[in-house]
């Protein structure tokens, strides 16, 4: 079973954006197509609720079948620093906001989840979809967090290596499972 993880379109945004609900810039049509192309025809699409990829999803759609978006596949909830910048971040927690980066783990912003929280609700999303629909390909857009829990359980690293990768807006990064378990393919493919 392959999935086909895609990152929102840019937000253009110069601050934390967790659950705050803002738009994705959509207007590069050729990229777009380019990733819908790339995507296998067949398969089943899903999306966090946010709309920055709920809209991406959308625009990669064509003839595939789309399913209900569901809010497991949010990015973190950042709590109290969503919105705000990094510089702003660093001085009202300067030895949180280090070390949350620097040891993913349990530590949470103020009022947010931690990463060991957030892989635990996508790594249940992602089992309930593979679950129902064995053997389907499935192309899930979501948010750079989500997608770095998944490249962590799919390659067996540390959160702090899986943080390592690049993610770009409108990348995909493959990976698989099967009997043998999870397989980590390309990471931050931009057709």
């Amino acid at each position: 079973m392959r999935l086909w993880w895609v990152r929102h379109g840019p937000t253009h945004e110069k601050a934390f954006v967790g659950w705050r609900d803002v738009p994705a810039d959509l207007s590069d049509h050729a990229l777009i197509n380019r990733v819908a192309d790339h995507l296998p025809e067949t398969a089943l699409v899903i999306s966090s609720d946010l709309i920055r990829a709920s809209a991406t999803a959308d625009a990669i759609m064509r003839n595939r079948t789309r399913l209900p978006d569901h809010p497991g596949l949010r990015e973190f909830d950042f709590g109290a620093w969503d919105g705000l910048h990094f510089t702003q971040v660093a001085e009202r927690d300067p030895d949180l906001s280090r070390r949350f980066w620097e040891e993913p783990g349990d530590l949470t912003a103020p009022d947010g989840e931690s990463w060991n929280a957030v892989a635990k609700r996508v790594n249940a999303v992602v089992d309930d979809l593979c679950q129902r629909h064995n053997g389907k390909d499935i192309i899930l857009t979501a948010h750079i967090g989500v997608i770095m829990t998944q490249i962590q359980r799919a390659s067996g690293s540390t959160a702090y290596q899986a943080m390592g990768h690049q993610i770009d807006n409108l990348s995909i990064t493959q990976m698989a499972v099967g009997p043998q378990g999870w397989k980590l393919g390309v990471v931050n493919h931009l057709p």
